[in-house]
Formats: structure tokens, C-alpha cells, sequence
């Protein structure tokens, strides 16, 4: 999140790029990796990247970049009042794209 490869292309296409705060940004690190890259999938952790969402939205947010594979294991878009980019859905759709034009 806090790395510049989003930023600098979100900011290059005139996006501004919201963060949590640095409590929940360490939250969402332990998510992934204590639990979605380990395969637990927590309703407890659901809720929490819901009310982090909500409070991004708050914010002015009006979209939610889940930006590491292991996130579209927790949440889809039913689970968001914001717009939900997943970037491994993303990614799979671009490399089938890609497959078929070749």
C-alpha cells in the first residue's frame, strides 16, 4: 500500500490514492499473512476490512483496490459499498486477454 508502484500509476491517471491508518494498515498486513496466505478465511477479519472500508468511503474514498492476491479471499464487491478492484481478477483477465489475441 504505502509502495510507490501504485501510487505513481494511480497518481500518473489523476487518481488520488486514500490510505488506512497506520493501526489498520498493520491489520490488514496480519490478515494476510497470518491468515489468508495460511488459508483462513476470518468473519472476524471480514468485518474489519468492512469497517475499514467504510471509513475509507468516509473519507471521500469512491473505490477499494484490493491490492495483494489474498484480499478478493476475504472481500467481494457484495461485501463493499464501494467499488471493489481486485487485482488478481484483474491480472487473470488481462493474461486470458492476452492468451487469445496471440
Amino acid at each position: 500500500m504505502q509502495m510507490n508502484f501504485y501510487k505513481e500509476k494511480l497518481k500518473a491517471a489523476g487518481i488520488e490514492m486514500l490510505l488506512p491508518d497506520e493501526n489498520d494498515r498493520e491489520l490488514v498486513n496480519d490478515v494476510i499473512y497470518r491468515e489468508l496466505c495460511l488459508g483462513v478465511v476470518s468473519q472476524h477479519s471480514k468485518k474489519e476490512f468492512q469497517r475499514m472500508i467504510a471509513l475509507l468511503g468516509d473519507r471521500g474514498a469512491e473505490g477499494v483496490i484490493l491490492g495483494c492476491t489474498e484480499i478478493g479471499l476475504l472481500i467481494r464487491q457484495e461485501d463493499s459499498p464501494l467499488p471493489v478492484f481486485d487485482t488478481a481478477e484483474i491480472h487473470a483477465l488481462k493474461a486470458a486477454l492476452h492468451a487469445i489475441e496471440d
